[in-house]
């Protein structure tokens, strides 16, 4: 039972970092070959980046849009029985009785759809003569949380903007969460501004572990997207950081830390609960 216990306080954490084209059959390929890697090399819990099946773009999500299940899904089904692995999907744009959304499967060892998450913060933004982008203009926003369970903790789910909105992460460290992920495409403008500043902020405020993963950056795309997929510790300490290349981010997340974080520094039991809440207004 020690050594069980042991062996169940640290896991391998691997994103995959990759370079998205406009030929969605490629991006499947691709993306299914590096998780194969991932896993060979001890991986547990394995994420794609955000929009990784398509080129990121108002224009493109419908265009590229499919259900949940689809060809994008099984895909991932598939790969995350064949490696025994907890399968984060990064997002597909998703069509659903006529709406679409930027959409987040799960899937567990065996194949099983675990749980499927829909970006809640739609992009819209205009920073003069930098970007003005709109998800708002072809997206729908989700309405619901997500976390899932593995033998090593409970994660939370955010894609890319969501990561801006310390509310969620404060709701899923409330419900136990001790991994978040954040499959997310910032640009040029906001990347270097608050990417790493952004994930260590939700990593120290919950004491929790944070994990980004980007599309490789790639200077042709109508949207470039920024790179530098990473892991943050609960102490705010960069544990992995990719570059702007496509490749695989591994960290191993010790949960025993984590513990001995939330003990030293003990802000759960010592939050003014009589002053002040942050409450989910939905299951």
């Amino acid at each position: 039972m020690v050594l069980l216990e042991k062996a169940m306080a640290t896991f391998r954490l691997a994103l995959i970092q990759l370079q998205v084209s406009s030929v969605k059959s490629d991006n499947l390929t691709r993306a299914c070959g590096l998780v194969r890697e991932a896993a060979t090399q001890g991986a547990k819990i394995v994420s794609l980046p955000e929009c990784f099946n398509c080129p990121y773009g108002t224009k493109y999500f419908p265009q590229y849009a499919e259900k949940i299940p689809g060809e994008s899904t099984q895909k991932l089904s598939e790969v995350a029985k064949e490696c025994s692995i907890y399968l984060i999907g990064g997002s597909v744009p998703e069509e659903d009785a006529g709406k679409f959304y930027n959409t987040c499967a799960v899937f567990g060892p065996d194949g099983t759809l675990l749980v499927k998450y829909r970006k809640l913060h739609l992009f819209d933004i205009d920073v003069p003569g930098k970007i003005t982008f709109h998800e708002s203009e072809t997206l729908s926003p989700g309405d619901s949380f997500s976390t899932f369970d593995t033998p090593y903790c409970r994660v939370g789910l955010g894609i890319c903007y969501d990561i801006r909105f310390a509310e969620l992460a404060q709701i899923y460290a409330q419900r136990g969460c001790q991994l978040l992920v954040y499959p997310g495409a910032f640009n040029l403008t906001t990347g270097p501004a608050h990417w790493e500043l952004l994930q260590r902020g939700r990593a120290v405020d919950n004491q929790v572990y944070v994990a980004t993963a980007s599309p490789a950056r790639d200077d042709q795309a109508s949207y470039v997207a920024w790179g530098h997929s990473t892991v943050v510790s609960p102490w705010g300490d960069v544990l992995a950081k990719a570059g702007t290349e496509e490749t695989i981010v591994y960290s191993d997340i010790d949960l025993k830390r984590l513990a001995e974080i939330r003990q030293q520094i003990p802000i759960f039991s010592q939050k003014r609960s009589d002053l002040y809440a942050v409450e989910a207004k939905k299951p």
